[in-house]
């Protein structure tokens, strides 16, 4: 079980606190709830430092810093039934990664996804947004990923094809913190 614990005192607590306002990419500049906004935690002494969990039903994820701290960020999650579920290791990283939806993902909706089947580049305008941390299960890509988004206010709702979102600047920092190999836990 994790538990909220009040802030730190210092710097990162600081920065931490402060309400996230989105200007680029967006036409409006856009507030994150403060709910969603990135907060130092207690968790149980179980989860070791170094290790991410997400649990999508309370569109929370948990980077696990130190025993029994961690930094909680708001996200948002694949529809019901799409998400994956279980344990995977970060195997790859890429700064403003390219993207092609899936073949299941242009079947089911083509509408949306058949004009981006040849693929979309990486910068501001693709879905990815700014870091993608790939997903890996016994060697083999999962598909699943914990990436930005150009949508902010997607952040605490259910809405994606199944990959854990968050914004910008958060998946910026945690793109920084984690080394390829991190263990992620979707509970």
């Amino acid at each position: 079980m994790i538990f909220r614990r009040s802030f730190l005192t210092g710097a990162a607590a600081a920065a931490l606190s402060m309400p996230t306002v989105l200007r680029a990419h967006t036409e409006e500049p856009f507030v994150l709830a403060d709910e969603f906004q990135p907060r130092e935690v207690r968790v149980r002494e179980q989860h070791s430092p170094g290790q991410i969990l997400v649990f999508p039903r309370s569109f929370f994820l948990y980077y696990v810093f130190d025993s029994e701290r961690a930094v909680r960020y708001g996200v948002g999650v694949g529809k019901a039934g799409l998400a994956f579920k279980g344990s995977a290791i970060i195997e790859r990283k890429a700064e403003w990664p390219s993207w092609r939806p899936t073949n299941d993902m242009i079947r089911r909706n083509p509408d949306r996804y058949a004009q981006f089947a040849e693929g979309v580049p990486g910068g501001p305008g693709n879905p990815l947004g700014a870091r993608a941390l790939y997903l890996y299960r016994d060697g083999r890509d999962t598909y699943y990923r914990i990436h930005g988004t150009t949508e902010p206010w997607s952040i605490g709702q259910s809405v994606s094809n199944g990959c854990i979102r968050m914004l910008n600047d958060h998946v910026i920092q945690l793109y920084e913190q984690v080394p390829v190999g991190t263990p992620v836990t979707v509970l």
